[in-house]
C-alpha cells in the first residue's frame, strides 16, 4: 500500500473523534483482535500518515500524536542517536542521491522516543560533502536530529513513498470485504507498522540524504481508557 492510502483519510476522522472524547489517566494498553478494535486501528494508521505526509518535521508530528493519544505523561519527542551501527545504501540510492560510485555516503540512525517509547527508527544516508564542517561534526557527536542541523540549507522534503506494513483490514475492506471475525484476543500488531522514504534536497537543488523512517507499533501504545468505547 502506498500513497494512494491517504484517500482512505476521511474514514479516520470520526473514529478518532470517539477514541479521544474518552481519555483518562494512562493505564494498560489493551487492543483485543475484533472488528471494531481492527477498523479504530486502521482508522489511526491513516491518520497518522496523512499527519506525516502533511507537515515536514516528523518530530513535531510525533509530538503532537504522543500528547493527544496520550502515550506519555510528558508528550515530548526525543532524538536517540543510536551509536556502532551501519547499514548499507539501499539498491538504487545513489541515482536518488544524484551522486557517483565513488561518492563518500555516511550513515546515522535515530530513534524518536516519547517516554519510553520509541515511535519510530530513521534511517539516514547522508552525503557529507553537500554539508557544512560544522554539520558534519555535530552529526558525529552528538544526537541533534539531522533535520535541525541541517536546517540552515533550507531543504525541502521529497516523499518517495508512503508504504502501510501492517493492515488490520483485509484487501477490499472499504469495498465491501467482509472483516474477519474476532477472536477476542490480544491483537497481534507487528513491531513496525508504516514506513516512509523521501530524499531531503537543499537550496540548491541537490539531494542531501536519504532517509527511510519506520514507525513501530508504540504509535499505537494509546491506554486502554481511550480505546474504550464512550459510555
Amino acid at each position: 500500500m502506498s500513497l494512494s492510502i491517504m484517500r482512505y483519510g476521511i474514514v479516520a476522522l470520526p473514529l478518532l473523534c470517539s477514541l479521544t472524547a474518552n481519555a483518562r489517566e494512562p493505564v494498560e494498553v489493551r487492543w483485543t483482535d475484533d472488528p471494531l478494535s481492527r477498523l479504530k486501528a486502521m482508522a489511526m494508521l491513516q491518520s497518522l500518515n496523512a499527519d506525516l505526509l502533511s507537515h515536514p518535521s516528523a518530530t513535531l508530528t510525533l509530538e503532537r500524536w504522543c500528547g493527544a493519544h496520550h502515550l506519555a505523561r510528558d508528550a515530548k519527542v526525543v532524538a536517540r542517536l543510536v551509536k556502532g551501527v551501519d547499514k548499507p545504501l539501499p539498491e538504487g540510492a545513489r541515482e536518488q542521491l544524484g551522486i557517483g560510485a565513488d561518492e563518500a555516503v555516511r550513515y546515522r540512525q535515530v530513534q524518536l522516543v516519547c517516554g519510553n517509547l520509541v515511535l519510530s527508527e530513521a534511517d539516514n544516508w547522508y552525503v557529507p560533502s553537500r554539508l557544512s564542517a560544522d554539520m558534519n561534526r555535530e552529526l558525529d557527536s552528538t544526537d541533534v536530529p539531522f533535520g535541525k542541523v541541517v536546517q540552515s540549507l533550507h531543504f525541502r522534503r521529497q516523499t518517495l513513498s508512503a508504504e502501510l506494513l501492517w493492515s488490520p483490514l483485509p484487501q477490499g475492506w472499504d469495498e465491501g470485504a467482509v472483516l474477519p471475525p474476532g477472536t477476542h484476543r490480544p491483537l497481534a500488531i507487528p513491531a513496525h507498522v508504516l514506513q516512509h522514504r523521501a530524499v531531503l534536497v537543499g537550496q540548491d537543488n541537490r539531494a542531501i540524504s536519504l532517509v527511510v523512517e519506520s514507525y513501530t507499533s508504540n504509535v499505537l501504545a494509546m491506554p486502554s481508557a481511550v480505546l474504550a468505547p464512550t459510555p
